[in-house]
């Protein structure tokens, strides 16, 4: 019994020390060969796997929303750029996920890899300012809460305090109250 507990625990010793090893270590997944990058409404895939080129198209790149599953269904781009990087982009471009997928002219498949695009974000005008102007202090400054709120947040310090310090003297002498 003693051993194989001795047994157990030198093997969940090195299984945890093995851990970073194993994590740090890079996984066997084969690259997509595409890299896909979006700037707001805008997505660009860039590849270096099509170096055959036919009147400077290199392939053609797909871009799937969710409920399409075939190759011609998407937005369809040429890749254009040279024999070492090649390239396509789509503009405006809803928010939602898309499925990107590149084939080379030959017909073999570049990559396919999963994209989301997010709304824009707002830019502010330099004219723009707040109409009561910046509203600083901690957390809850921005907001007025009414006299309820506040003497029930007091009270429920006044009792945390008062509970820890009794707490705190009982542990220091079990003998008193």
């Amino acid at each position: 019994m003693r051993m194989s507990q001795l047994l157990l625990r030198s093997g969940l010793t090195m299984a945890a020390a093995a851990l970073p090893f194993a994590l740090a270590t890079p996984s066997a997944a084969v690259p997509t060969g595409i890299s896909v990058s979006t700037t707001g409404s805008s997505v660009t895939v860039t590849t270096s796997d099509c170096p055959n080129s036919t009147n400077g198209a290199f392939g053609t790149a797909s871009l799937l929303a969710s409920g399409q599953a075939n190759f011609s269904q998407g937005r369809q781009a040429t890749l254009v750029g040279t024999s070492t990087s090649q390239s396509a982009s789509w503009t405006n471009v809803t928010p939602g996920t898309y499925t990107v997928i590149v084939v080379c002219r030959d017909g073999t498949t570049a990559g396919t890899q999963s994209v989301i695009v997010t709304a824009a974000t707002p830019t502010i005008s330099a004219t723009a300012s707040p109409s009561r102007g910046v509203m600083g202090g901690m957390g809850g400054a921005s907001e007025e809460y009414g006299a309820v709120t506040l003497v029930g947040g007091g009270a429920l310090v006044a009792a945390g305090t008062v509970a820890a310090v009794w707490y705190l003297r009982r542990r220091a002498k079990p003998h008193r109250l």
